[in-house]
């Protein structure tokens, strides 16, 4: 005997659950590190992410607050979906999520890294569709490192639990920020 609800949706209602990459609107800003050298990157919100509340001055959606009210597919179910896009070279500065965060690459070579308790890093390389899953509170960070053609970029598939997750830079990321002059950052 079926124990769980079924649920009907029209076609109408099915069409606002579909994202087509094609249609994709990214944000290559919003974030503490996006206009740090060797940060840049293309975030697309597919499914979820609305900006957290009660953030800090170095806390965000992890997509950056821009791109977290742009999801293709706005729905809250206890998980976001979204891709990265980055030439070789390029990823974020070292941060922590309140949440899980698990990395899949779609095409090129990502690496994924990881601090240890003493600061120390570690990483595994990743090529297409293998996946890394990251626990609450884990310091860690992704870059392509695809060889080859250095303006060919590569996408990254990231998929984060809750509805609306925190991200958070390491104090040693917001001190480099800083230094760089990328951060805080200068209003226009």
């Amino acid at each position: 005997m079926e124990k769980l609800e079924r649920r009907y949706l029209s076609r109408a209602e099915m069409e606002k659950r579909i994202a087509r990459f094609k249609n994709l609107k990214g944000s290559d800003g919003g974030l503490p590190d996006s206009k740090m050298p060797g940060c840049e990157r293309t975030l697309y919100n597919v499914i979820g992410f609305q900006p957290p509340e009660n953030v800090g001055e170095n806390a965000t959606s992890p997509v950056g607050d821009d791109a977290a009210r742009m999801a293709a597919i706005k729905i809250r179910e206890g998980f976001n979906l979204g891709y990265c896009k980055a030439k070789p070279g390029h990823g974020p500065e070292m941060h922590n999520h309140d949440t899980n965060e698990t990395f899949i690459p779609m095409t090129g070579t990502w690496r994924a890294s990881w601090e240890d308790e003493k600061g120390k890093v570690d990483y595994v390389d990743l090529g297409p569709l293998d996946v890394v899953s990251f626990p609450p509170g884990m310091i860690r960070r992704f870059e392509n490192v695809t060889k080859g053609d250095p303006n060919v970029e590569s996408i990254l598939m990231f998929v984060i639990g809750g509805d609306a997750p925190q991200a958070e830079f390491s104090d040693e990321a917001m001190r480099r920020l800083e230094k760089a002059g990328v951060w805080p950052a200068k209003s226009a």
